[in-house]
């Protein structure tokens, strides 16, 4: 038998049933009393059976109304629950955010935020991809990342970038190297040591190249490295000397290694959010980012 009764119906089958009295359900539900009784009656036209027994004085179930009453509760309650679940998604209190970042700017950013976050949301789930700039805009574009942490891409991708700071360069030598003891270098430097490039699918690369165009020098990489992490290796064997976004530094733990400001120029790698236009986020990502933002700001 189907039955088409509402969520409001048994809700108040079960207050009366609750109370046993019609004017307190009534009171109880903010409704008239002769609108409960209608109610009640309609119920009881669906199912084919009379729910209460009552006289002046006395309203008592049937037979066939304890028969409804534990499955009126258990409907309502299953409603309330899933509802309630629902709430939590909807104000980012529940859910899963997929992340694609540069490998320096996921160790540098997302574990303090993502700590935080799940602080006051602990059933927020995360995942972390994890690559260089081509692979974070592919896992954006092809939704396998709700957003990523990135440099800014191409006018030609649809792409929305938003700005979140600038990352500046840094000449990465060893500590005993005389350069370790200037307060800052020139990019001309590299004209005259052996440098060691990032290789030309880094967000790094371009960069570089970029400023000794600007320098006007011809620099000829000694080696590439594949990674930050073998960029230091390399720099901490002799081999030569790099230049490195702050950021990136977070992959490097070596206290052989030193740190000098790269000016004239002074230039920074651009970091920021970027999501595919078009594309709709779930609560808690846009949560998730305007906690980053936050963070992104506050630093």
């Amino acid at each position: 038998m189907r039955t088409n009764l509402t969520l409001q119906q048994l809700e108040a089958f079960v207050e009366v049933a609750r109370t046993a009295n019609f004017r307190a359900a009534a009171q109880a539900l903010h409704v008239s009393q002769p609108a409960l009784s209608r109610t009640i009656k309609v119920i009881e036209d669906v199912i084919d059976a009379r729910l209460f027994d009552r006289d002046t004085r006395h309203v008592a179930l049937t037979a066939a109304g304890r028969e409804l009453l534990p499955i009126a509760m258990r409907i309502l309650d299953d409603f309330n629950s899933s509802f309630s679940e629902l709430s939590q998604f909807l104000e980012g209190r529940s859910g899963h955010v997929t992340i694609a970042a540069l490998p320096s700017t996921g160790v540098a950013l997302l574990p303090e935020v993502i700590a935080a976050y799940r602080a006051h949301s602990p059933q927020v789930q995360f995942s972390l991809l994890e690559g260089p700039a081509e692979r974070v805009r592919a896992a954006v574009d092809e939704g396998r990342a709700d957003f990523g942490l990135s440099v800014r891409p191409g006018s030609h991708e649809p792409m929305q970038y938003r700005h979140l700071f600038d990352d500046p360069f840094v000449l990465l030598c060893r500590r005993d190297d005389p350069l370790a003891e200037r307060s800052s270098v020139s990019w001309s430097v590299f004209a005259s040591r052996p440098f060691i490039a990032s290789g030309f699918n880094s967000s790094i690369r371009p960069i570089t190249d970029a400023a000794f165009v600007q320098k006007g020098l011809h620099v000829v990489p000694a080696l590439e490295y594949p990674s930050v992490a073998a960029s230091g290796a390399l720099v901490a064997a002799g081999l030569g000397i790099t230049a490195l976004p702050r950021l990136a530094l977070h992959l490097i733990r070596n206290d052989a290694l030193a740190t000098v400001p790269l000016q004239r120029p002074t230039l920074s790698r651009p970091i920021g959010l970027i999501t595919r236009i078009g594309r709709s986020l779930p609560p808690v990502s846009l949560a998730f980012i305007k906690l980053l933002q936050s963070s992104a700001a506050a630093s």
